[in-house]
C-alpha cells in the first residue's frame, strides 16, 4: 500500500488583497469617551513625481461614536495605497477623510511619520472633531505622580 498524503476537508482560503472598503462594527461602549489607538508601521505608497517608494508609520487615534473600525479591513485599506502615487500631505488627509466618512467619530487624529527622503523627514498630522462633541476635562494626576515615583 502506497503512502498517501492526508488532505484537509477545509478548502484553501483565498489570499488577502488590497481593498478600499472599510468595515465597521457597533461601538460596545458608546456612552463613554475612550481612546482607540492603532499603529500601522508598514504603510507604503510612491512619490507621484519620481515613482520612488515612500514608507510611513501611521498612528490612528479616535474616540468612536456609534461605530468602530474593523482592523483587518483597515489593513487591506492601507495596503490599497501601495501602488498609488500621492504626496504625503494628500494621502494623510485622504486616510482621515475616508475613516471619518466610515465611522463618523467624535474625534480622530491621523499622524503619518514619513521615512527620510532626500535628507528630509516629514510628519503630517490631520484631525477631525465632531461639531456636537465636547471633550471631557482630563483628570490631572500630577499631584499623585509627585507623591510617588511609581504612580502613573
Amino acid at each position: 500500500m502506497k503512502n498517501q498524503a492526508k488532505t484537509s476537508e477545509r478548502r484553501a482560503s483565498r489570499p488577502s488583497s488590497p481593498s478600499t472598503r472599510i468595515d465597521t462594527f457597533d461601538n460596545p461602549c458608546p456612552e463613554r469617551d475612550y481612546l482607540i489607538h492603532i499603529q500601522v508601521p508598514e504603510f507604503t505608497c510612491h512619490c507621484p513625481l519620481t515613482g520612488q517608494p515612500d514608507f510611513a508609520h501611521f498612528t490612528i487615534e479616535y474616540i468612536a461614536d456609534s461605530r468602530c473600525i474593523e482592523l483587518k479591513s483597515l489593513k487591506m485599506y492601507m495596503w490599497s495605497f501601495r501602488d498609488r502615487g500621492a504626496f504625503h500631505e494628500q494621502v494623510t488627509n485622504q486616510v482621515l477623510d475616508h475613516l471619518v466618512a466610515a465611522i463618523e467619530p467624535r474625534f480622530m487624529r491621523v499622524t503619518a511619520r514619513w521615512n527620510v527622503r532626500g535628507g528630509i523627514y516629514t510628519n503630517v498630522v490631520a484631525e477631525h472633531r465632531a461639531k456636537r462633541w465636547k471633550p471631557t476635562v482630563p483628570l490631572d494626576l500630577t499631584p499623585f505622580r509627585q507623591a510617588s515615583p511609581y504612580a502613573l
